[in-house]
């Protein structure tokens, strides 16, 4: 493992898609563009593709060619192809748990023995491919409260590996808005309307934006907007507010209803059929605590 590894293994698990043939391997990972044009109204996808130079220069001698780079109206793609056999696509492949996409990967706890800048690496690549940050990701819509959004939305282990990970580069976690019915329709609003299955979104993880400039963007509109959140958050909240584990905070509950869909199939068997009041009790139950 090294940095330039960890990286590729994150952005691959963040939003890559693994095609195995007989012989060879071609693995695909896209860079969403959010939004066509940022908070500055800048053009989103020039700064994307300026990005992908330095990118492509960190991972092309990793990988011993060049990256294939496919330019769409809302996303990049960048790909590469590698025989089966190839060490660098062994390795993967045992990273990856053998998945082919993130609904199907499964962290290797080799991963988590990662050094501390090499799991850096791993949660900026992951973060390239998924995260964002913008004016509007304010918490509670008060003035500077700016926050990092990474959102995953096929895999609910990978949530928790994600939260661990932070917690191991002393990054908390402001909130997780988990995609089950307790939190995405906790007074049962959509349900009553007959939207059942409302809540199946995608999980969100939260965090303030000056705990992430640890872990940064290597996407250039990303960063630069990380950068200026992260300094308006600070002219109105106090550094040392924000660096709060939830087990060192006070947690206020507001008591929800039961929800039918709470024994859905498509929630974790761990999970199913229990009820949660707060995103922490979920979490802990998870995975993901002290």
């Amino acid at each position: 493992m090294n940095t330039e590894m960890a990286y590729l293994c994150g952005m691959i698990f963040g939003n890559g898609e693994i095609q195995r043939e007989s012989e060879t391997t071609r693995v695909t990972i896209e860079i969403p563009h959010k939004n066509l044009r940022d908070d500055q109204n800048r053009d989103v996808s020039i700064y994307v593709s300026s990005s992908l130079n330095n990118i492509r220069n960190f991972l092309e001698p990793l990988l011993g060619h060049s990256l294939i780079v496919s330019r769409l109206s809302n996303t990049t793609q960048i790909s590469f192809n590698k025989p089966n056999e190839e060490y660098i696509m062994r390795e993967i492949m045992r990273f990856v748990g053998n998945g082919i996409n993130q609904s199907s990967m499964t962290m290797n706890e080799d991963l988590f023995n990662m050094s501390v800048d090499e799991k850096k690496e791993f949660l900026r690549g992951f973060a390239d491919v998924t995260g964002y940050i913008r004016n509007s990701n304010k918490a509670f819509g008060q003035e500077g409260n700016h926050r990092v959004y990474i959102e995953i939305p096929g895999s609910w282990q990978l949530v928790i590996d994600i939260a661990n990970m932070l917690k191991d580069v002393d990054v908390p976690i402001q909130t997780i808005d988990f995609g089950h019915p307790n939190f995405r329709d906790p007074m049962l609003k959509k349900y009553n309307q007959g939207k059942k299955y409302f809540w199946k979104k995608e999980h969100q993880i939260k965090i303030w934006a000056n705990e992430f400039l640890a872990v940064g963007f290597n996407i250039e509109h990303k960063q630069r907007a990380l950068e200026l959140y992260s300094n308006e958050l600070l002219a109105h909240k106090d550094k040392h507010s924000t660096h709060k584990f939830f087990w060192e905070k006070t947690t206020r509950r507001k008591i929800k209803p039961t929800h039918p869909m709470e024994s859905d199939e498509n929630i974790p068997l761990n999970i199913r059929g229990k009820h949660f009041d707060h995103w922490t009790d979920l979490a802990k139950q998870m995975g993901y605590h002290e």
